[in-house]
């Protein structure tokens, strides 16, 4: 199971936000992306998540410092609303795209344009989750806009239409670090094949283990935990790999 370090950029800093507002300053993303890698980290998502709330482009340079300073897989999201825009991200040295608002709220063929250019493994669908009784919405911009989609029928679509891996994030959990929300992960895994990292809400180890043994995700995406240094990165993986090996949790 991956260990991933996602950084949520306010360019020009990494910031931590509860239910993607109430942004503070953690550190510079060249930084931290290096900090995990010498840890052991097995991927970092460079997450811009302001560029499609406030409408700007990509921050480029930064990304690119970023990507010089690490040498595993590289994910960038935020802002990414064309093909133009993946095809500079990837000369720059990510290794993936993530998108979320341009295709959840104006164009969904951008997912299969991708697709078909670059490969599914190299897109990774965001979706931004808010619960309502019963279901749960796809939400944009920080969770601020909502969509009118089901997450449910819209990660059987991105699959549909291409992507290689799906990164769920719960706007009712996000910066709380009061534990995952299980139940949609684990719906979300039973929908779709393709690759799915569940982010939002690690506060603890255990709340690491709880949610990998119950939703059985394929990748756990970190944030709060890194950045004020609750565990380092060698010490979720050793307990994550002794919790799983135990509980027999299949190869991915």
């Amino acid at each position: 199971m991956r260990v991933i370090a996602k950084l949520d950029v306010k360019a020009p800093w990494v910031v931590k936000p509860v239910h993607f507002e109430g942004l503070r300053k953690m550190g510079r993303p060249d930084e931290l992306a290096k900090k995990y890698y010498i840890q052991g980290i097995d991927e970092v998502f460079y997450m811009d998540i302001v560029a499609s709330l406030y409408q700007r482009g990509i921050t480029f340079d930064d990304i690119e410092a970023t990507a010089k300073e690490i040498f595993v897989p590289f994910a960038v999201g935020g802002g990414v609303r064309s093909i133009d825009d993946m095809t500079r991200l990837f000369h720059i040295g990510a290794d993936k795209v993530v998108i979320n608002t341009h295709a959840l709220q104006r164009d969904p063929s951008l997912i299969d344009g991708a697709a078909r250019l670059f490969g599914a493994q190299s897109v990774v669908v965001s979706v931004e989750a808010k619960r309502w009784q019963g279901y749960w919405e796809c939400f944009s911009d920080c969770g601020r806009e909502r969509s009118g989609r089901d997450v449910l029928e819209w990660v059987h679509e991105v699959q549909e239409r291409g992507a290689g891996e799906l990164l769920i994030q719960s706007v009712d959990q996000e910066g709380r670090r009061g534990g995952f929300d299980i139940d949609l992960i684990g719906e979300v895994k039973q929908r779709v094949m393709i690759p799915v990292v569940a982010a939002s809400g690690a506060g603890t180890i255990d709340h690491i283990v709880d949610m990998a043994l119950s939703a059985r995700p394929d990748a756990v995406a970190i944030a709060s935990m890194l950045h004020y240094d609750m565990a380092d990165v060698s010490t979720i993986k050793a307990r994550l790999s002794a919790e799983l090996n135990q509980n027999s949790y299949p190869l991915v």
